[in-house]
């Protein structure tokens, strides 16, 4: 999990890649859930809520 700090100090573009992978992971875990497979469900909002802090920090740099 990535503290706010650490995001506001990181580039768009490193956030706009670690927003893709976050993306591609949920919906790998989505899939999974689907399935039947996924044995650790509370990933799902981790990964959901680090999405969020993401596109907050994004949002907030767009903003100034």
């Amino acid at each position: 999990m990535s503290k706010k700090i650490d995001l506001q100090n990181k580039t768009k573009e490193e956030l706009s890649t670690m927003l893709k992978d976050l993306k591609a992971k949920l919906l790998q875990f989505n899939f999974e859930l689907g399935e039947k497979r996924l044995k650790d469900f509370s990933q799902v909002g981790k990964t959901k809520r680090e999405i969020a802090r993401i596109l907050t920090v994004v949002n907030q740099k767009h903003g100034k």
